[in-house]
C-alpha cells in the first residue's frame, strides 16, 4: 500500500478582501521529504504555510495531511489537531519562562514530560541551558530553542516561516546548517517558506519557485537552477545573463556565436546564460569584449564586460588572471545553455498550477 503523502494541497486559493494572496497552488509532498516554497515578499507563500497550519481557512481548495482531509471539502481541522508544528519568523518564545518550560508548552502533562523536553534539548544542542530564560540566549539559541518546542508533540510535518531572518549573514549560514542537521534527525517532513535562493536551494529536496500567488516551477534545486522556466525564474534564482538568439534545432547563434542548446529550438529566442559560464581568455580565443570593471573576492573574481556590438555581459572566473577596466579579453560559453522562447518567456509565470520538471 503506498504511504499518503505528507502534505497535499490542490488548487488552493485564499483572499483577504480584495487581495489574492493564493490564486491557484497545487503540490504534494512525499514523507520525510524537505520542501521550500520561495518567492520574494507577498507572492502568497507565507498564506500558503499558515493554510496548511490552519490559521487560515482556505477560500477554495483543499488540504490533506498524512492522506486525511483538514480543510476544503471536509469539516476544518484545527491547528492543534493537524500533527504539524511550526516555527514563526520571530520565534514567539515566551520571555517569562526558562528555556524548558518553552520546550514543555504545548506538551500533555505526564511521567515522561521531562524526559522528552531534556530529548529535544540534546537534539538541538542545548543541554545544560534549559534553567535559562529566552533573552539570556543568543539568536541562534533562541531559535533552537523554537524548534524544539515545535518538534516536542512529535508533529509529523513541520513548517518554518523565514526562521533565519533574524540572524546575521554568518550565524545563518550556521544555525540553517544546523537545523538542516536537526530536521533530517528527527525524521519529520517539512516546508520552509523563504525569499532567500541560498536557504531554499541549500537545504530543501524540491523547491517551488512562487510569483503572483502560485507556484511556477517545482523542482529538485539544482533542475530548478539550471533549467528555470522563465528569465524571471532564472533571475531570481541567481545571477543571469539573457542575450538574443536564433535557434537552429540544437544549437543558436547569439551574440557570442554559436552555443549549443540544452533542448532544441527553432526561430528566435532569449539565452540564459550563468556568469559562472563565461569563459574569459585572451582576445585571439573567443568572442572580442572590453572589460568595464571587475571586483576581487579572494577565490573568484566578477567582471562587466561589453561586446562589439553593445551586449553587457557579467562573468565570474577564478583569480589567475586579473582583469582591470579597459582591459580586452576573449569570451565563450562553455556547456550547453537554455533557451526561451520569447512569448513563453513573458507568460510563464501566469500559467496555471506548478511547471514540475524532473
Amino acid at each position: 500500500m503506498t504511504e499518503p503523502c505528507a502534505v497535499e494541497c490542490r488548487n488552493l486559493g485564499k483572499s483577504f478582501g480584495d487581495v489574492c494572496a493564493v490564486e491557484s497552488v497545487s503540490f504534494s509532498l512525499e514523507p520525510g521529504r524537505f520542501m521550500a516554497l520561495l518567492g520574494p515578499s507577498g507572492c502568497g507563500k507565507t498564506t500558503v504555510l499558515r493554510l496548511i497550519a490552519g490559521l487560515e481557512h482556505p477560500d477554495r481548495g483543499e488540504i490533506a495531511i498524512n492522506g486525511r482531509c483538514v480543510a476544503g471539502s471536509c469539516p476544518f481541522v484545527p491547528p492543534n489537531h493537524r500533527q504539524v508544528g511550526m516555527v514563526f519568523q520571530s520565534y514567539a518564545l515566551f520571555p517569562h519562562l526558562t528555556v524548558e518550560k518553552n520546550i514543555a508548552y504545548g506538551l500533555p502533562r505526564s511521567a515522561d514530560r521531562a524526559g522528552r523536553v531534556a530529548e529535544m534539548l540534546e537534539l538541538v544542542g542545548l543541554s545544560g541551558l534549559g534553567r535559562r530564560f529566552p533573552q539570556e540566549l543568543s539568536g541562534g539559541q533562541q531559535q533552537r530553542v523554537a524548534l524544539a518546542r515545535a518538534l516536542a508533540p512529535q508533529p509529523d510535518t513541520l513548517l518554518l516561516d523565514e526562521p533565519f531572518s533574524n540572524l546575521d549573514i554568518a550565524l545563518r549560514i550556521q544555525v540553517r546548517e544546523d537545523v538542516q542537521r536537526i530536521i533530517l534527525n528527527a525524521g519529520v517532513s517539512a516546508i520552509l517558506v523563504t525569499h532567500d535562493q541560498d536557504e531554499a536551494m541549500s537545504m530543501a529536496d524540491q523547491v517551488g519557485m512562487m510569483f503572483d500567488g502560485r507556484i511556477v516551477q517545482l523542482a529538485a534545486p539544482r533542475t530548478l537552477y539550471e533549467h528555470p522556466v522563465s528569465p524571471r525564474v532564472a533571475h531570481f534564482l541567481g545571477e543571469a545573463n539573457i542575450v538574443p538568439g536564433l535557434a537552429d534545432g540544437p544549437v543558436a547563434h547569439t551574440p557570442l556565436g554559436t552555443v549549443q542548446l540544452r533542448e532544441p529550438r527553432t526561430g528566435p529566442v532569449e539565452i540564459l546564460i550563468r556568469p559562472e559560464d563565461l569563459l574569459l581568455n585572451s582576445v585571439a580565443h573567443g568572442t572580442p569584449a572590453e572589460i568595464n570593471r571587475s571586483l576581487y573576492y579572494g577565490p573568484r573574481q566578477s567582471v562587466w564586460l561589453t561586446l562589439a556590438d553593445g551586449t553587457t555581459l557579467k562573468a565570474v572566473s577564478g583569480t589567475d588572471q586579473v582583469f582591470r577596466a579597459g582591459d580586452r579579453a576573449g569570451v565563450a560559453v562553455r556547456g550547453l545553455v537554455t533557451a526561451f522562447e520569447p512569448e513563453r518567456a513573458a507568460k510563464s509565470h501566469l500559467a496555471g498550477s506548478a511547471i514540475q520538471v524532473t
